[in-house]
């Protein structure tokens, strides 16, 4: 369950809303064209057929080597601690810059 995800339901069908035409009433309610159940409407065409719902292709992890991920993670992991000891190494030359600053700034006075 974990590598396999589920994909939502396609959403449905937006309904139609038109105005009645030669109406000349301004704020007329609105005509509602659900074409998907109708068989047929007053609005100048002709009902078609309805088109097959097109469902999106599932996709998995199933088709990627165990390999690959491995790889990924390791190499991942390898970034991680390299970045870890670029920070680690900074901290400590800035530690460093200050302590000799210090030292340097003592001996001056004396």
């Amino acid at each position: 369950m974990l590598f396999r995800p589920q994909l939502p339901d396609p959403p449905q069908l937006p309904v139609q809303i038109t105005s009645v035409p030669g109406s000349s009433v301004t704020g007329s309610s609105p005509v509602i064209h659900d074409h998907a159940s109708a068989p047929a409407c007053g609005c100048q065409h002709t009902a078609g057929t309805a088109a097959p719902a097109i469902t999106p292709a599932r996709r998995s992890l199933s088709n990627v080597s165990t390999g690959a991920i491995t790889a990924v993670i390791v190499g991942g992991v390898v970034v991680t601690a390299l970045l870890a000891a670029v920070a680690v190494t900074a901290i400590s030359v800035a530690v460093a810059a200050v302590v000799l600053r210090s030292l340097m700034n003592s001996q001056r006075h004396h």
